[in-house]
């Protein structure tokens, strides 16, 4: 399978991160517009099924088993309420439902129970995407069959600065999860984490791994690293919010049709940084005051953001809003109305 777009190297995804600001943004917001309506945000929101107690080591993660965070190992949540909570996520603007379990490879027996929270969310009319961990060939084809829309599968880093994150797993076992991702039909969500004491260069390879694949991935998460206490990574610098908003932008050119999401970490930023990543291309955001175990931006906060930017929520086709429910769904975010027209871990 050949790549849809041109075969980038790291001197020339360096050569765009070293461009003047003003020059990789007007680039980067000329691209976006070519392939995107560029006052539209795709709306997700997260909920953990099952939080706490994962095997895996990975230095920046709440979760982890290898670290006292004081967060406590919790069951994988009951059908009802995961039903309960997509619900309140439709009320309020999501169109998109992601579930992530803290698991380092689901068994079959766990992923019966995920496909019927998969089944909820579709009965819903919304998308569903799920992170579950590392994935069997035979897995994806069922969660495929079973309606998924999206699978969430980060690669985190770059592959030279991988070893620096996590020893319980191979950056090729991050492939392979979205080659059989691919393969099976679902839409893949891949990205990583900026801030872990990486350099730009690590930040140009990481960019560099997905717009490389043999087809970029639908959606790309960029993550603000959150410093958690307990957790290797807890005191390390925060990452400049200029350089933040380089990385969206040189994302942005590199994968012309992705959706840029702006992940954890965005509670952190100024209105202005986050202005300044929608310019550069950022087109979809997690929504909601939770992000399976850290703080995400406030829900009215993100309103009142959207309404001073103009900006207005993507209603992808095939959503299907309750017209039964006293609150206009329609109307996502609110203030909107009719005119608009249209990883197992915190770090999704």
């Amino acid at each position: 399978m050949t790549s849809a777009t041109p075969t980038w190297t790291l001197a020339r995804v360096l050569a765009l991160f070293e461009q003047p600001f003003n020059d990789l943004l007007f680039q980067a917001h000329t691209v976006h517009r070519a392939h995107f309506d560029p006052n539209a945000v795709q709306v997700s929101t997260l909920l953990s099924i099952k939080t706490g107690a994962c095997p895996e080591d990975c230095a920046y993660c709440a979760q982890s088993s290898k670290y006292e965070t004081g967060l406590e190992r919790e069951r994988l949540l009951p059908l009802d309420e995961v039903r309960a909570a997509a619900l309140r996520a439709r009320e309020t603007g999501a169109t998109r439902f992601c579930m992530g379990a803290a698991w380092r490879n689901p068994t079959d027996k766990q992923l019966d129970k995920v496909i019927d929270m998969i089944g909820v969310v579709k009965d819903l009319g919304m998308e569903a995407c799920v992170t579950l961990g590392m994935l069997t060939a035979p897995q994806a084809k069922r969660l495929k069959d079973a309606g998924l829309d999206y699978y969430n599968h980060n690669i985190d880093t770059s592959p030279e600065f991988y070893g620096e994150v996590i020893s319980t797993r191979r950056f090729e076992d991050r492939l392979d999860t979205l080659a059989h991702v691919r393969d099976s039909g679902i839409n893949v969500c891949s990205g990583g984490i900026l801030g872990m004491g990486e350099s730009r260069q690590d930040r140009a390879s990481f960019l560099l791994s997905l717009a490389n694949l043999p087809r970029p991935p639908e959606s790309v998460p960029l993550n603000m690293l959150v410093r958690i206490p307990g957790t290797p990574m807890a005191e390390i610098p925060s990452l400049d919010p200029i350089e933040f908003i380089r990385t969206v932008a040189v994302a942005r050119i590199l994968m012309p049709t992705s959706h840029v999401r702006l992940s954890a970490g965005r509670e952190g930023m100024t209105d202005e940084a986050q202005a300044w990543c929608f310019f550069a291309g950022a087109n979809s955001i997690f929504y909601g005051d939770k992000l399976l175990t850290t703080d995400n931006a406030d829900q009215n906060h993100d309103r009142a953001l959207f309404d001073k930017l103009g900006i207005h929520p993507l209603i992808p086709a095939g959503f299907t809003p309750d017209t039964d429910d006293d609150e206009d769904v329609t109307s996502p975010m609110g203030g909107c109305g009719g005119a608009c027209g249209h990883s197992h871990h915190a770090h999704l």
